[in-house]
C-alpha cells in the first residue's frame, strides 16, 4: 500500500507503522475516528431524541436578530 511503511524488529515481525498523511489522509482519519471512539467506550450515553430536545430547546433560547 502507497503511504504505509511497516517498522520491523529483529526477527522480521511488524511492530509499527509510518503513514504518509499526504498519501493517506482517509486512513489516518479512520484510524484517528475509531481510536477516539474506542477511548470513550464506557461514558455515559444519551438517547438521540433527548440530545435533539436539548439542542432545539438551545436553539429556541437563543436570541434573534
Amino acid at each position: 500500500m502507497k503511504g504505509v511503511q511497516y517498522l520491523v524488529d529483529d526477527r522480521g515481525e511488524r511492530r509499527a507503522v509510518v503513514i504518509d498523511l499526504k498519501k493517506q489522509a482517509e486512513l489516518w482519519e479512520d484510524f484517528y475516528d475509531r481510536a477516539v471512539a474506542e477511548s470513550r467506550r464506557d461514558e455515559p450515553r444519551e438517547p438521540l431524541e433527548m440530545v435533539k430536545a436539548r439542542l432545539s430547546r438551545q436553539r429556541s433560547r437563543r436570541p434573534r436578530g
